[in-house]
């Protein structure tokens, strides 16, 4: 059973989170300001940490820069803040997601299996492995089965991104922000060429990459029909 440290300083929506990640069987601490929360992830191990960012005492960003001085723990950043400032910053400082409220609560808990999963897979030798994909993203090298597979640097940038979040359908411009840059200029559509490339390296049958219409694109095995 994965332990959760939920750092929220609104009591009530704490509370909320707290009752509902217990009912779906997480452990949850619950801590109401920065400083109390960089205290208990101090004094106890944790599989995962929901942050918030407007806290009292100490704002979530420095909680953040805090803990990954000592800790290398899944943090999913939860906040109101919607700035493109913020959330480049939120990955500088090392949190590996985030998600804006409101949201649904199956959106959230996709992001907690995606942070789990890729901390995981990180420590097994480097790899992210999916099906028959595999890549090693220190050293930039992907594999079909056994063969090792030539992509460019872009190519690799949006397989690994879709690696990270397999399972999970991402927007356009979720893969646009996260490859290409927040700052980039350029039309939305390079993202389905670029998956048009990745298929014909890595994907052929279009067993894995799959479009989902109105929304973007998914790393998932296809549903078998009867």
């Amino acid at each position: 059973m994965e332990k959760i440290l939920l750092i929220e300083d609104d009591r009530s929506i704490g509370r909320i989170l707290q009752l509902e990640l217990q009912h779906n069987g997480y452990r949850v601490d619950l801590a109401y300001t920065g400083a109390e929360g960089l205290a208990k992830s101090k004094e106890s191990f944790y599989n995962l940490i929901l942050l918030d960012l407007m806290l009292p005492e100490m704002p979530g960003e420095e909680v953040c820069r805090e803990i990954r001085k000592n800790s290398n723990v899944p943090i999913v950043v939860v906040t109101a803040k919607d700035k493109i400032f913020s959330k480049v910053n939120l990955l500088d400082i090392g949190a590996d997601d985030y998600l804006t409220k409101p949201f649904e609560m199956e959106e959230l808990y996709a992001r907690m299996r995606v942070a789990l999963r890729n901390k995981e897979e990180y420590r097994n030798k480097g790899y992210i492995v999916y099906e028959d994909i595999k890549i090693n993203p220190q050293t930039a090298q992907a594999f079909k089965g056994e063969r090792e597979v030539e992509l460019t640097k872009k190519e690799f940038k949006l397989l690994e991104y879709l690696l990270i979040n397999k399972e999970v359908v991402v927007s356009r411009d979720q893969i646009l922000n996260n490859v290409w840059g927040y700052d980039y200029e350029g039309v939305e559509k390079i993202v389905d060429v670029y998956i048009k490339s990745l298929r014909k390296k890595v994907d052929e049958e279009r067993e894995i990459i799959q479009a989902v219409r109105g929304m973007g694109y998914v790393i998932r095995k296809k549903a078998k029909t009867i």
